[in-house]
């Protein structure tokens, strides 16, 4: 096992919430579940919370800060993100833990060096996260409308990503959801479908990426069989310099670099 982890703790429409560990400093990219199941989640991989240095946030939506208000009452943990974002939790967290930013931002935690690059989703102030740890760099961009050249950017060569793979679009279609939010969701506000994921997924293998992970899959719109086959078809000539992997809803899914 090398020293550095990275992955998601959970995923998914009911939260989320992403590791990344270099050595003795570990940082979570929002806390979007119960602070019990995260505390759980942390101690399966052998972390314990007051171990956590920082949280960065990608946007304001629940899903990605619902358990800021309990973790902050228990854990002084400097909370950072975009100014826009850091408004908008403000009342769940308070100040004093809060970490303002321009939405491009460059912050070292530790032993890593942390770099921001926005993201096109509807949330004011919502990033990606690029991870510089040692000679190696990770990162992290979920909740995308579409992929710009920016996200593009905060993630070509990184060893290991963490990226969307949202919905099938058949079956976001022909499911339950009303049209407005069927509309909102394959918006460029939105986020990224199996098959948006997937040639997200081979450009980064392309710029040497040998690690993916797909994330934030819809537990309606969605399988895991179906975000795995899409990218798994699209970097087929390729896939056996790729580990390529799918997060779980409530359960850690790690890569150990």
């Amino acid at each position: 096992m090398g020293d550095i982890m990275i992955g998601t703790l959970c995923s998914g429409s009911k939260g989320n919430c992403t590791l990344v560990k270099y050595r003795d400093t570990a940082i979570l990219v929002d806390a979007g579940r119960s602070t019990k199941y995260i505390k759980s989640a942390l101690s399966s991989v052998g972390i314990l919370p007051e171990e956590i240095s920082a949280i960065f946030l990608t946007h304001s939506h629940s899903d990605h800060t619902s358990a800021l208000k309990v973790w902050t009452s228990h854990y002084h943990t400097p909370i950072h993100a975009s100014g826009a974002v850091c408004s908008a939790v403000e009342k769940n967290c308070g100040a004093d833990v809060l970490c303002p930013h321009s939405i491009e931002f460059e912050e070292r935690i530790g032993e890593i060096f942390v770099r921001s690059f926005p993201t096109d989703h509807d949330s004011f102030g919502s990033v990606g996260y690029r991870f510089t740890l040692g000679e190696t760099a990770v990162g992290i961009a979920t909740d995308l409308g579409h992929v710009t050249d920016i996200v593009r950017k905060g993630l070509s060569g990184c060893a290991a990503a963490v990226i969307e793979s949202n919905h099938d679009v058949d079956m976001l279609m022909k499911g339950p959801y009303p049209p407005d939010l069927k509309q909102r969701i394959l918006s460029r506000y939105g986020h990224l479908s199996n098959e948006s994921g997937a040639e997200f997924a081979r450009y980064l293998a392309n710029s040497g990426t040998t690690r993916l992970m797909l994330a934030h899959i819809s537990e309606i719109n969605n399988t895991p069989e179906l975000a795995y086959r899409a990218s798994d078809v699209a970097l087929s000539d390729i896939r056996e310099k790729i580990e390529l992997a799918v997060s779980e809803p409530a359960v850690p899914v790690l890569f150990n670099l």
